[in-house]
């Protein structure tokens, strides 16, 4: 390796180490705060934070680490040119392909290592992540629930006033609010004193009441009675709840991932599902098809032709049918009753397709998450290289080091990616339009920019924006103005 080229790449990595090291921490702080109700008051030891946090960086390292790619080499290569590095370059016939050529292998194998980390690391880490929060609350159940305030759980909202024992299991002044999904009204569940129980091998959390009430809204139909807010209430000794832990394992920041289990997979088992949810998918759109053709007592013929139709005589069936059905019908109440059969199974044909179509759309919305978690493996790859070739020429472009304008157009550029990608994957999901074009929208953006800049840079043509057509106006307007006070 020569001289400039070791100079060059140990200005950039640590450029970038330092970077990388100070954005980490940023979103680790974020990570923090997202959780900070489930770390906060909870009586856990700090190794167990610590193990806490430490499952849950892998999964930031996608984000940090293009913008890390993308400051560190406009800072590098901005400072080059501001010292004039760049300048005795080019004289010593280097080019900028020439200077760049060492830190493009360098980005290369990194983007490699970035790959094999989000195929074998992040899905590892993911996995004892949400398990490590399951086995947190199953050790000590107390701390699915705060003093003082209350605590949604699913379908739950649990209070209490005090709690005490080993492990903060024994509850007092328990206060439940139960919200049934689609329901307007909760029933209200009160009781003195609680007790917390839970199974390592088990994901329900048992809770035991004694000396409640329970007060349940009566949902009238008449609305006179309904205006007088009529309820139920009832006492009990004991009372026994099951609560479902994986509740608390849908605080997740990226909400547009359709299930957790995507992210635990890598690409050889994303490939094995992927195939099996494919497959699952056609047979029960097929079964969903048969059943209306069913209900409707359609039979199909395959041997039926045009030529066949053909010889059908229109006129006869004109003249034997009647041009109202009903009139086939002689008595009122059976006419009256073969309309309420018609509207019945109207209804229910409506609803067994409305279901159908819902149920083949959670399919494939669960298939396409599963193609976006397959794609993202490589966008994160791609991704390193994209800002690299975005970052470097702009550095160039610029002539500018130090945290002052890099970090303006790294933060820039960053969040129209991040946007793109965010945009892209969540359209996808809804199956707006395919998981390939929802995971590699923010490249295909932004890979013409890159191509752009490289062009620009390294031919030393630079970028030139004209903003006369929105300044000269305003420069009248004011020349106007001081004309007019002079």
């Amino acid at each position: 390796m020569k001289i400039l080229d070791r100079y060059i790449l140990t200005s950039f990595i640590q450029t970038f180490a330092s970077v990388f090291i100070i954005l980490f921490f940023i979103f680790v702080l974020q990570a923090i705060w997202l959780f900070i109700a489930e770390l906060a008051g909870k009586d856990l030891d700090i190794w167990l934070i610590i193990k806490f946090l430490a499952f849950y960086a892998p999964k930031i390292v996608p984000l940090v680490l293009p913008l890390s790619i993308l400051l560190a080499s406009i800072m590098t290569f901005g400072n080059f040119a501001e010292n004039y590095e760049f300048a005795a370059m080019k004289s010593s016939g280097i080019s900028l392909n020439r200077a760049m050529r060492s830190l493009t292998i360098f980005i290369f194998a990194l983007s490699i290592v970035a790959f094999f980390f989000a195929n074998n690391v992040i899905p590892k880490a993911e996995y004892k992540f949400i398990n490590l929060r399951k086995n947190i609350i199953q050790r000590k159940p107390a701390m699915a629930i705060a003093e003082g305030q209350f605590n949604a759980i699913g379908n739950f909202n649990i209070k209490v006033d005090k709690k005490s024992g080993e492990n903060g299991e024994k509850l007092s002044g328990v206060t439940i609010h139960k919200r049934n999904p689609g329901a307007s009204y909760a029933t209200i569940i009160r009781s003195k004193t609680g007790l917390l129980k839970s199974n390592d091998k088990s994901n329900l959390l048992q809770l035991e009441l004694f000396d409640g009430y329970y007060y349940e809204e009566v949902n009238s139909k008449n609305p006179v009675e309904r205006q007088k807010q009529p309820f139920a209430k009832s006492s009990f000794s004991k009372q026994v709840m099951n609560i479902d832990l994986t509740m608390l394992n849908s605080n997740d920041m990226d909400d547009e991932k359709i299930a957790n289990t995507n992210t635990m997979l890598n690409i050889n088992e994303l490939r094995y599902t992927l195939d099996s949810l494919e497959t699952n998918y056609t047979k029960e759109s097929k079964s969903i098809a048969d059943n209306i053709n069913q209900r409707y007592n359609v039979t199909l013929n395959e041997n039926i032709t045009s030529k066949n139709i053909g010889l059908i005589d229109s006129s006869v069936v004109k003249n034997s049918m009647p041009k109202n059905l009903l009139d086939l019908v002689k008595d009122e109440k059976d006419k009256v009753r073969v309309l309420e059969n018609a509207k019945n199974n109207i209804n229910s044909s409506e609803f067994f397709m409305v279901s159908g179509k819902a149920q083949l759309f959670d399919k494939t919305k669960n298939i396409n998450g599963h193609w976006l978690a397959l794609y993202e493996k490589f966008v994160i790859a791609f991704s390193c290289l994209l800002m690299f070739f975005i970052g470097a020429p702009l550095g160039a472009i610029i002539r500018k080091g130090g945290l002052g304008l890099p970090i303006v157009f790294a933060v820039l550029i960053f969040i129209i990616f991040h946007f793109i990608n965010t945009f892209g994957r969540k359209l996808a999901s809804e199956n707006g339009i395919p998981p390939f074009l929802g995971s590699w929208m923010s490249s295909f953006v932004l890979t013409p920019f890159a191509i752009l800049l490289t062009y620009r840079a390294t031919n030393d043509k630079g970028v030139s924006i004209n903003f006369d057509w929105l300044t000269t106006p305003f420069e009248k307007l004011f020349k106007s103005k001081s004309k007019e006070h002079k």
